[in-house]
């Protein structure tokens, strides 16, 4: 007798409950489908909306464990499979007009959570977010397949959809951890490579826009929007060594020069296609080895869906973007740089998100991750959503991204984007478009604790890492230590010194001698950070024009400008950033998408640029006194800048212990000074190492080689030396240690 097809007391007689699962809006699933235990036996329930029949099999001889009864017409099966108060292993085996197929029961598999996974994700504390949530490709009771979790604590239903079950909803209705607001679902036979989405019903009945995973680890290439089932990224690292010894490329009193990269538009191909990040391997890392920069930062790699953003309105916050690549291929562009010596630095985002209907804006039909209020949650400038850094999940969400770029790809640093619009609440706002803190004040405490806390996870988990602040305001310790009242980051950018130095350039040299404080003025703060010098990319777009065409004068003049500016900058004080394309001077503004004009080095004074630059990081690193004490007041002195009316500047670097002490000499006008006494530090050879208006630079020739030195006090120095100081140009001298 087929047991399944008797009467029975077991069957679901809840019609509301039935209803609800085939109208797909079931929010608790697994209370009525697959196997449950009853008096009578084990009851199996199924749901196959578009399946005549159904019936439970044994997995390995096909024998029937009994057909079950289709209790709605739209695909609802139930039946008793056994009278044993175990359950049996079994398939499941469908059949329509004629055709039959077998396939596993998703609703027969249980959690794949722990209880401290949902005790830390309920709590906001679980620092590895990313191994739960998300789409992981697992084999659960000797079955292949893919488990899905996402948060959605205000959805009252959420089903995985994807190519798999024909994009419908009914099919994977999803368990919910009620008190953690976690759905989750194993789904059998989905391997990597599937494309899905989240279909969610809001608390209110309505029906969302199919939502990309936030914590989906690979997607679709732009502008489609779908999640790729991929799992955490499989690399065999090669980068053991750099790890070890990162502590030291990335500290305060290191040689650090970073090329900030626009992975679209550094080269592409001649029909305009992007190299792959295998392809940026083979090109792109030696040419950073060969200028010697030590750090390539990338601009946002995360996922995005609108490439005019560059990268800074990102969606995929986990997955690494497909228009390069893989997950893996992006992993082995790290592990190459790193076998090369160099550093990778990669944007960061936490600060908005955009309101694509397939990312996180109104992500269970609520304000989840955003600000319900817009006085709040929206930035003006952006016309993107803030994030709630006061939700402990969000901010958990959030910290667990930042970690995972380290841990699972072997990131040295992020430079976090956009720091003063989360600090403030009244950034780029006027007076009643803001809500005050708890205190009446403007500080966005909740952000603040959030950037303490992020910090201070990313230094304690990764040995050597750091994390850059791009902060535009005087918000007091910004890199300095949590413990020491600050935010925790290993460094800032310096856009006050930015600003006033491009300002000075470009002014034409006879008026310099009025806004002479612009290039000193950086030194009464320079050492209350830790500073980097930021020609970034913000500098080379909007209309700004490129570096080289702000520079005033004709074409000798401009760069001459450009170069002396340069060794100005390598010279200073900080850590040090330049924008791809400014290394050969790069004449038009940047455009995101296509290239750079390469064909420029083929024009020496383009090439002379280059080479300059190559050298500056060359001295950068090998002399001590140009890096050691970049963050400490001790590592500067000026010699001479009191003559506004001449536009000189005359200083010197020292570094710890027997460094040799470097004196810089600057002129920013166009008329070369003979016969220029500066003062230094001791008698002797002073040799000059670098001298913009070299020739071979494409400058005029007015060099100094070996510079004696006599002990004639100058500028309160015991020693002093004359000079021939270049036209548009700066002399680096090195003098006995």
């Amino acid at each position: 007798m087929n047991i399944a097809a008797e009467a029975a007391p077991w069957r679901l007689d809840d019609p509301h409950a039935i209803g609800a699962l085939v109208a797909g809006r079931c929010n608790d699933p697994f209370s009525v489908l697959g196997p449950h235990e009853t008096a009578a036996g084990i009851v199996l329930r199924v749901l196959r909306p578009e399946a005549e029949t159904a019936e439970a099999v044994e997995p390995d001889t096909g024998k029937s464990l009994g057909k079950l009864l289709k209790r709605h017409a739209r695909g609802f099966f139930e039946g008793l499979i056994s009278r044993e108060p175990t359950v049996p292993r079994y398939r499941l085996r469908f059949t329509r007009e004629g055709e039959s197929w077998e396939e596993e029961d998703p609703y027969r598999f249980p959690s794949t959570f722990g209880e401290l996974d949902l005790y830390l994700m309920g709590e906001g504390r679980h620092q590895r977010l990313y191994e739960k949530l998300g789409a992981h490709p697992m084999t659960c009771d000797g079955v292949a397949g893919t488990r899905f979790a996402v948060w959605a604590p205000n959805a009252s239903r959420v089903s995985v959809v994807g190519n798999f079950n024909g994009w419908d909803g009914r099919r994977h209705q999803m368990r919910l951890h009620p008190g953690v607001g976690v759905w989750e679902i194993f789904v059998p036979d989905v391997r990597p490579g599937e494309l899905y989405k989240y279909e969610i019903i809001g608390n209110g009945g309505e029906l969302l826009p199919p939502k990309a995973d936030p914590v989906g680890f690979r997607a679709e290439i732009p502008p489609a929007t779908a999640s790729i089932v991929h799992g955490l990224p499989r690399m065999e690292w090669s980068d053991g060594e750099w790890i070890e010894h990162r502590i030291g490329k990335n500290d305060r009193r290191a040689p650090i020069s970073i090329y900030e990269v626009h992975l679209g538009s550094w080269r592409r191909h001649e029909d305009g296609a992007y190299l792959t990040y295998d392809e940026l391997g083979d090109q792109l890392i030696p040419y950073v080895k060969e200028m010697g920069f030590t750090h390539i930062e990338c601009m946002p790699v995360s996922e995005h869906p609108f490439s005019g953003s560059w990268g800074y309105q990102p969606v995929g916050l986990y997955a690494p973007t497909s228009r390069f690549g893989t997950p893996e291929e992006f992993a082995r562009f790290v592990d190459r740089c790193h076998q090369e010596g160099i550093g990778v630095i990669v944007d960061w985002v936490p600060a908005h998100f955009p309101s694509d209907a397939h990312g996180l804006a109104r992500f269970d039909g609520t304000a989840l991750y955003e600000h319900a209020d817009p006085r709040l949650g929206f930035h003006r400038d952006w016309n993107t959503l803030i994030y709630n850094f006061g939700r402990r999940e969000v901010a958990n969400f959030l910290t667990a991204n930042a970690l995972f770029w380290l841990d699972q790809y072997h990131i040295d640093g992020l430079r976090v984007d956009a720091v003063a619009s989360m600090l403030y609440l009244d950034y780029s706002r006027q007076p009643g478009e803001w809500v005050p803190n708890v205190h009446g004040g403007n500080e966005n405490l909740e952000a603040i604790a959030f950037l303490r806390d992020t910090n201070t996870a990313l230094f304690g988990a990764h040995r050597g890492a750091t994390s850059i602040a791009e902060e535009s305001t005087a918000f007091p310790g910004v890199s300095r230590p949590v413990y020491a009242g600050g935010l925790g980051f290993g460094f800032k950018w310096n856009m006050g010194w930015m600003h006033d130095t491009l300002d000075y350039m470009r002014h034409e040299p006879i008026h310099r001698r009025f806004h002479h404080d612009r290039m000193t003025f950086g030194l009464i703060y320079a050492f209350s950070e830790n500073f980097i010098l930021p020609l970034s990319h913000d500098e080379v777009v909007h209309g700004k024009g490129s570096l080289i065409g702000r520079m005033p004068g004709d074409r000798w003049q401009k760069f001459a400008n450009l170069r002396a500016y340069f060794t100005f900058m390598w010279t200073h004080p900080g850590k040090k950033l330049l924008f791809m394309g400014g290394e050969f001077a790069q004449e038009r503004e940047w455009n995101h998408d296509w290239q750079l004009d390469w064909h420029h080095l083929e024009d020496p004074m383009h090439q002379g640029v280059r080479d300059l630059i190559r050298d500056l990081n060359l001295i950068y690193r090998n002399e001590r006194s140009l890096h050691e004490l970049d963050c400490e007041p001790e590592g500067f002195e000026w010699i001479d800048a009191s003559d506004p009316g001449i536009s000189t500047y005359v200083y010197l670097r020292r570094g710890t212990g027997d460094a040799r002490p470097v004196v810089i000499a600057c002129n920013f006008t166009p008329v070369v000074r003979e016969d220029f006494r500066i003062g230094l530090p001791h008698a002797g050879s002073w040799q000059e190492i670098i001298n913009s208006d070299d020739r071979r630079y494409g400058g005029s020739g007015v060099v100094n080689g070996t510079v004696t030195a006599t002990e004639e006090p100058w500028h309160g120095r015991p020693a002093s030396a004359s000079l021939r100081l270049p036209p548009l140009g700066a002399v680096v001298l090195a003098g006995a240690s």
